[in-house]
């Protein structure tokens, strides 16, 4: 790591704290002995997402983040239920270890984080990513969410 003021190449580390999954690193440059701050995440490979129509893409939180936030609008979910529920999401996505992974199986696991956090925000994603061509499908989806208890 260069300096950003001198480009020196030489410094030392003068403080290191933990921040979520990053360590944050306060350095200060032997040459000209400012002082700037490094992050360092570890590099995950995330598979690609193989589309429906067979196109890859790199995996994107944020369109999964997206995803959830449209099906949770005006519900009462807290902000911080949908961060862990998509870092579950990506855990057990990279966990899989396999260098591609479908859409529909990344619609699947948001659908299982979205039962359990709110039944509205479930059928919302539901309704769109199951495609659904009739009202008795989507009756279908509704008629267990009526019959269990609360």
């Amino acid at each position: 790591m260069n300096c950003p003021f001198c480009q020196g190449e030489q410094s030392r580390v003068v403080d290191s704290r933990t921040v979520g999954d990053a360590i944050r690193r306060r350095r200060e440059c032997e040459a000209c002995q400012k002082r700037y701050s490094t992050l360092e995440r570890l590099d995950r490979r995330m598979p690609q997402v193989v589309k429906k129509d067979g196109k890859r893409s790199a995996f994107d939180l944020d369109k999964v983040r997206s995803g959830f936030t449209i099906a949770c609008r005006k519900r009462p979910v807290d902000p911080k239920d949908i961060d862990a529920a998509l870092l579950r999401i990506e855990a057990r996505i990279f966990a899989v270890g396999e260098p591609e992974i479908s859409s529909q199986d990344v619609g699947r696991l948001v659908l299982e984080e979205l039962r359990g956090m709110d039944n509205v925000a479930f059928l919302r994603f539901a309704s769109v990513y199951l495609e659904f061509d009739a009202p008795e499908q989507f009756l279908e989806l509704i008629q267990p969410l009526l019959t269990k208890k609360p």
